[in-house]
């Protein structure tokens, strides 16, 4: 599978778990070097913010496969290690980018609302969140996942 892009795979409901890590250690960076500049530089701190906004607006919403952080995994990571022993359900990654987008969206209006605290305590809990992920392996959100699959209907 080296060299093979991780779009192609057949089993498009399924992701392979170093790629959730390295999108939440890219995700983790982002996060961190938002709050160092929003003070400093704030229409650049912003801007980084809202495109992780929209990283994982776009990751929840359509595929793993085809985010940012994917096609970066897929064109430098990808060819230089082995294929995946394993793979994992995209379902429960995909809620904690869901959780991921809520914490930001929410942290990006009350920065633009002058509410710097809730933005800075928001996106530090977003940072925390990947950064957990990102080094360890646990997911919360993903360990959210039965919980609200049996909240919901039917």
């Amino acid at each position: 599978m080296p060299g093979t892009s991780l779009t192609a795979c057949p089993l498009r409901g399924q992701v392979d778990p170093r790629l959730l890590r390295f999108s939440a250690g890219a995700t983790a960076g982002v996060l961190a070097v938002v709050l160092l500049i929003v003070d400093v530089a704030r229409p650049v701190g912003l801007g980084l913010l809202a495109s992780q906004v929209a990283v994982f607006a776009f990751t929840a919403a359509v595929s793993f496969q085809w985010s940012l952080w994917a096609q970066i995994y897929a064109r430098v990571v990808w060819p230089r290690i082995a294929a995946p022993t394993r793979l994992e359900d995209a379902r429960p990654p995909r809620l904690a980018q869901l959780f991921g987008f809520v914490l930001t969206a929410l942290a990006l209006f009350l920065f633009a609302a002058g509410v710097d605290g809730a933005g800075y305590g928001l996106t530090a809990l977003a940072l925390g969140m990947t950064a957990l992920h990102a080094s360890t392996g646990v997911c919360l959100g993903c360990k959210a996942y039965p919980l609200v699959r049996r909240l919901r209907p039917g």
